[in-house]
């Protein structure tokens, strides 16, 4: 059988196919251009540190500028304590919030309510910081930490964790300041997924008698399961690599205690505070770039934890 010759409207069409698939390929390989040679440019910048202090940059506590000694435990602790904190807080609200918005709420309300959501992620993190240490931080001081000192400080084990000089920063100012932060994101991410939930379902579900918690928890959970990982991963990143709004309230003082209302600091409020201060070519602008390579796999072991969470799911 004899093929008939393309028309020109044909040939057209393969070569914007042609076209279009190369430009997708194209941005797919500049994004891993990008990620690489940050990675890359971490890496070599903190060269230095690592080849000065070796596997001590990971595993000792201090962070000296006066005797140019710097190790990575004291802030990456603050991080991931903070970050648990963040997360451990968040989810729940994001998650009821979301809930009461996608099923309970009446559609007007839930209409401005969601947009008040979407307007809270707006809110610059300098201004979380700003509200954190003029709200936060004077309540924990004169309110809190006054009545945990007196009530569960002598106790065995939460009071180690709970006690500390009333001053009001530390990793649990940080945390609250970071879990209102990721909370609308959370929210945010949850309500698309729940809205995505046939109504089918749901609907089947209340026909056979369910309760609205039988219907949230045995359909619309397991169902959205996924959606929900990702909208966690998503608030997490953000909590890991928050700067200015953790600076404000977390103290910045590089050391390690189990006290969760000490001065601590973070990865990122580290580098941010330090960075300028420190010559080219030091040590310790070398060990801050060491700092910003660790923060980054930390974010990439999280993001591969979730999917690995999301597969065993699935």
């Amino acid at each position: 059988m004899k093929i008939a010759p393309r028309t020109r409207s044909e040939k057209n069409i393969l070569s914007l196919d042609s076209l279009f698939h190369s430009l997708l390929w194209l941005c797919a390989v500049l994004v891993l251009l990008v990620l690489g040679g940050l990675i890359i440019l971490m890496a070599a910048g903190g060269k230095k540190a690592f080849a000065t202090f070796g596997w001590g940059f990971f595993t000792h506590t201090s962070w000296n500028p006066v005797t140019d000694h710097y190790a990575v435990m004291a802030p990456l602790l603050g991080t991931v304590v903070s970050t648990v904190i963040a997360v451990a807080i968040a989810v729940p609200l994001a998650f009821g919030t979301a809930f009461w918005l996608t099923s309970i709420a009446p559609p007007r309300f839930a209409s401005v309510a969601g947009m008040a959501v979407q307007l809270l992620a707006a809110v610059p993190s300098i201004i979380f910081g700003m509200w954190g240490f003029f709200t936060i931080v004077p309540f924990l001081a004169n309110v809190v930490q006054p009545f945990l000192n007196h009530h569960v400080g002598h106790l065995w084990v939460i009071g180690p964790l709970l006690k500390g000089l009333p001053i009001g920063t530390g990793l649990v100012p940080a945390g609250l300041v970071l879990a209102v932060m990721i909370a609308p994101f959370i929210t945010a991410v949850m309500v698309d997924v729940f809205k995505a939930v046939p109504s089918m379902l749901e609907e089947s579900a209340y026909g056979l008698g369910a309760t609205r918690w039988e219907v949230m928890s045995k359909v619309i959970v397991p169902w959205s399961r996924t959606g929900m990982i990702g909208a966690i991963v998503l608030g997490m990143g953000r909590a890991l690599g928050e700067t200015m709004a953790v600076t404000f309230v977390i103290g910045n003082v590089t050391s390690i205690g189990w006290s969760l209302f000490s001065p601590r600091s973070t990865v990122a409020s580290l580098i941010a505070l330090q960075f300028p201060e420190s010559p080219e070519g030091s040590v310790r602008l070398s060990s801050l770039m060491a700092l910003g390579f660790v923060l980054m796999v930390l974010s990439c072991l999280s993001l591969a934890c979730a999917r690995l969470l999301k597969g065993k799911r699935q």
